[in-house]
């Protein structure tokens, strides 16, 4: 506030204009007063120059967003000069200038302010004459019809007459942005409330409109008001189309949200079993390679044994039976080796089919959903194709009941003609002659009666029959929307379902790494009791060595066929070695085979996610056609409105010219 004072301070001494009293007394006191927003300088006259310099200082302001000039008695160059200086100004948005006798300069000015201005939201111009000059209020219209953030304006005892009415109710034409306008104790008339009629037909922004002491008849302000109702309702309408939308694009997003999760999840189990399939095949070569140190381990000490051995027989015999002793070892500790490795493979296969079994059950489901899906669009089109040949029926039926009663007639009127001919021919006759003719002309009639009232029945039949086929129809409709909704909730609960086999299976998977670890906890105590048991055979050999010395020579056959046992040993570890590279291979082609499916099972989201993308973009059209349909149906109700009201207004019961 201190810096706006400052600067129109500077600004008059600049000019040379003498500061005005008024001016700084009310800047004054609302710096005292804190307002900050609001500059009031209701009812002080301001003069031209200090019109001038409030214009320069409002046109870089930052400060004020409401000014009030009402009843300040502002002259014609004073209000331009003041205009000019806020069409740049970008913090005003109310304006007040009551009671200031504006004419033609003052509205070019407010035209030319409502054109450059693009923060002005309520424009107060009551008690002026804008209206007494057509091309200045035409200027200031042209204004109004281009500019875009008014949203109030206030048009009271301006001296509007119908002329004006029509240049305003053009600009309402073009404007989309106001809501509000009172143009209430003008000269509008009768011509000017129907020119407002008409620009409301195109106006849907306008909801809120004054119209009272202008002379107006009481059905055109109730049409007004109506209009005015209308617009409220499209303006509600709008609102609540763009809650519904953001709505359900809020739940589109919390879908692609939660199958976001659950791809993830599945992800990250699929990762972590081929981490757990990684450990299990790195613990089982450490296993192995554990194993294969014991057996060079224990190869080692059969050299030794075989080198030291060859002193005695009786050694010998001792060495023979340790030997064996450690080859029954060694087998065992070899069928062990085959049966947890039988395990493992049993286990593997088993895991290996239960996926396979998975994965054929999730592919047959979704084959069967997709030819659910074809038989019950298939039933609707023959639904539909039903619909349509018994509307072509019921068309049928309406165009003979039409050629049947048009044949009828002709018949009675050409009966009626014969009676007329063959009564004025029994003139001539007998008496007993015109009798039989007359009766059996009436037996003639009453044939027809008769066929008359079986086609009407046959029609009633044939109506009644349309009306049931049409109900079964609907009903029939109603059913498969229903089993259409009973399957969509029935592939949700199956998915939840498929879900939760997948945790289950992730669970027995850590169960059998667990089973895996303990088994391995097992190995590695029966290896440590048979180091044990060599330490004591070692201690056993040295005692033994201390009594055999002498005997080499008798035992190089049997070292020699120790050695050839060995090396057959070796052999099958080999093999054994080449098998578990086939293992290896085959753990390889398993995860590629995990691979594949994890692509397809991502490819199958894929699909779903884009056919929910397209259910929600049909759901969108359709709610745009319902739109669009309320938006016609209301079209239709102000065409028919207008079109009642022109036929009243231009009826001679209601016309009253003025003398």
């Amino acid at each position: 506030m201190e810096d706006f004072r400052r600067t129109y301070l500077r600004l008059c001494k600049e000019g040379g204009v003498d500061p005005q009293e008024s001016v700084l007394a009310q800047l004054q006191e609302t710096r005292g007063a804190a307002a900050g927003s609001r500059l009031d300088l209701r009812g002080h006259s301001l003069s031209v120059d200090t019109c001038a310099v409030l214009g320069r200082v409002l046109h870089k302001d930052t400060l004020f967003t409401e000014l009030a000039l009402s009843d300040c008695m502002l002259t014609e160059e004073g209000a331009k000069l003041l205009l000019n200086g806020l069409c740049a100004n970008t913090t005003v948005k109310v304006l007040d200038l009551k009671g200031n006798n504006l004419r033609s300069t003052g509205a070019e000015a407010l035209g030319k302010l409502l054109v450059r201005n693009k923060t002005l939201c309520r424009l107060v111009l009551e008690w002026n004459a804008l209206g007494m000059w057509e091309e200045a209020f035409s200027v200031f219209c042209e204004g109004l019809a281009t500019n875009a953030c008014l949203t109030q304006l206030d048009l009271r005892n301006n001296q509007i007459n119908h002329q004006g009415a029509s240049e305003l109710c053009l600009a309402l034409k073009r404007n989309s942005t106001l809501q509000e306008l009172d143009v209430r104790w003008n000269n509008i008339g009768l011509l000017g409330g129907r020119s407002f009629l008409e620009a409301l037909q195109q106006n849907r922004t306008l909801t809120h409109l004054e119209m009272a002491g202008n002379n107006i008849p009481s059905d055109t302000l109730k049409a007004l008001e109506q209009a005015m109702d209308h617009n409220s309702d499209r303006q509600s309408t709008v609102r609540e189309s763009r809650s519904r939308t953001q709505v359900l694009s809020k739940e589109i997003q919390i879908l692609k949200e939660e199958k976001g999760r659950q791809f993830l999840s599945l992800m990250e189990s699929i990762d972590k079993q081929r981490d757990e399939m990684g450990r299990s095949t790195r613990t089982t070569s450490i296993h192995v390679g554990q194993l294969q140190e014991a057996l060079n381990e224990r190869k080692s000490v059969v050299n030794s044994l075989t080198a030291k051995f060859q002193m005695t027989e009786a050694a010998l015999a001792m060495s023979e039976q340790k030997n064996h002793n450690l080859g029954e070892l060694l087998s065992r500790v070899k069928t062990e080796k085959d049966e947890q490795r039988e395990r493992q493979s049993r286990e593997r296969k088993k895991e290996q089919e239960d996926s396979a079994l998975r994965e054929g059950k999730l592919l047959r489901e979704i084959n069967s959903m997709s030819e659910i899906n074809v038989q019950l669009k298939n039933k609707l089109e023959k639904m539909e194709s039903r619909c349509k040949s018994q509307q072509d029926q019921i068309f049928e039926l309406k165009q003979e009941l039409t050629n049947s009663t048009a044949e009828l007639k002709l018949r009675l009127a050409q009966a009626e003609e014969r009676l007329e001919m063959e009564k004025k021919r029994s003139k001539h006759v007998h008496c007993g002659f015109v009798c039989e003719s007359e009766r059996a002309l009436q037996d003639r009639i009453l044939k027809l009666e008769g066929q008359r009232i079986q086609l009407e029945e046959e029609l009633s039949r044939a109506k009644a029959a349309c009306v049931t086929e049409r109900a079964q129809a609907e009903e029939e409709q109603g059913k498969v929307r229903v089993q259409v909704r009973l399957e969509e909730q029935q592939r949700v609960s199956g998915l939840e379902e498929k879900l939760r086999g997948l945790r289950q299976s992730r669970d027995e998977s850590q169960s059998h790494c667990s089973q895996q670890k303990q088994t391995i906890a097992e190995l590695q105590a029966r290896s440590g009791q048979q180091s044990i048991e060599t330490d004591g055979l070692r201690r056993r050999i040295e005692e033994l060595q201390q009594e055999l010395s002498g005997k080499d020579q008798e035992k190089v056959a049997e070292v020699s066929r120790v050695r050839v046992e060995l090396q057959e040993q070796m052999g099958h570890l080999q093999a054994e070695r080449t098998a578990q590279g086939g293992l290896k291979e085959k753990i390889a082609a398993l995860e590629r085979e995990m691979k594949v499916l994890a692509s397809n099972h991502r490819e199958a989201t894929l699909d779903k996610e884009s056919e929910i993308s397209s259910l929600f973009e049909k759901l969108r059209l359709r709610e745009a056609e319902i739109q669009r349909m309320r938006e016609d149906e209301a079209q239709r109700a102000s065409f028919l409105q207008n079109a009642i009201l022109t036929y009243v207004q231009g009826s001679p019961l209601h016309y009253s010219p003025k003398k």
